[in-house]
């Protein structure tokens, strides 16, 4: 499992997490599309929106693995802001390649891409668990 290095660990003060630690003994979570309903809390479209801005930042509209992103904040965009770069694509896949689908991203999330768009903080896990892969 491929370690994005840099990628934000989480929304800044939150718990909302944004990558997971280490591959599960299990098995990848699948990645599905979960239906974002208006009455969603505002946290939440928040985590939506800082996940997507990361995304953005770290692989623009270049197709990226999915690596130790977690598949539950990418199931809240998919199929929609982020889609699937292969076919076929393997939703249970450490390996599935993903990216974004900027018309539909700057669509949903505008304030992502204006141009006095606030950075994305750099909150990352600390690397202390190299030989976790």
């Amino acid at each position: 499992m491929i370690k994005h290095r840099g990628f934000p660990g989480r929304l800044t003060g939150t718990d909302f997490q944004y990558v997971i630690r280490r591959a599960s003994k299990a098995g990848p979570t699948k990645i599905i599309k979960r239906e974002r309903y208006r009455d969603r809390k505002a946290m939440d479209r928040a985590a939506d929106a800082g996940f997507l801005a990361a995304l953005w930042r770290h692989f623009g509209e270049e197709p990226f693995e999915r690596g130790n992103l977690d598949a539950g904040r990418i199931s809240w965009l998919f199929g929609r802001e982020v889609v699937a770069a292969e076919d076929p694509f393997d939703p249970e896949s450490y390996e599935a390649l993903l990216r974004v689908d900027r018309k539909r991203a700057e669509a949903a999330f505008p304030e992502i891409f204006a141009p006095d768009a606030p950075p994305v903080s750099d909150d990352d896990w600390d690397d202390d668990d190299e030989g976790d892969d």
